[in-house]
């Protein structure tokens, strides 16, 4: 990983993403096929792996059913 991103922030935004996967009862691999994307990726942003894109951003968001902005409703 690039040492120019903050790590802990993007463990925070994978963290947040998985409480609001759990809390509406949605597996990892449920949600990349609504998301249409690769069930890995979802997994590597969840656990802080990947710096993942504002378009991925967008269509996670949509698959949930929420606004993109609360993904990023968390504290560090």
């Amino acid at each position: 990983m690039n040492n120019n991103r903050n790590k802990e922030y993007i463990e925070a935004f994978g963290n947040n993403l998985r409480s609001i996967r759990k809390s509406k009862k949605i597996s990892m691999e449920k949600l990349a096929l609504a998301a249409g994307i690769e069930y890995s990726q979802i997994f590597d942003i969840e656990h802080g792996k990947i710096n993942t894109t504002i378009s991925t951003i967008h269509i996670i968001a949509n698959a949930l059913n929420i606004a993109e902005k609360d993904l990023f409703d968390f504290t560090l």
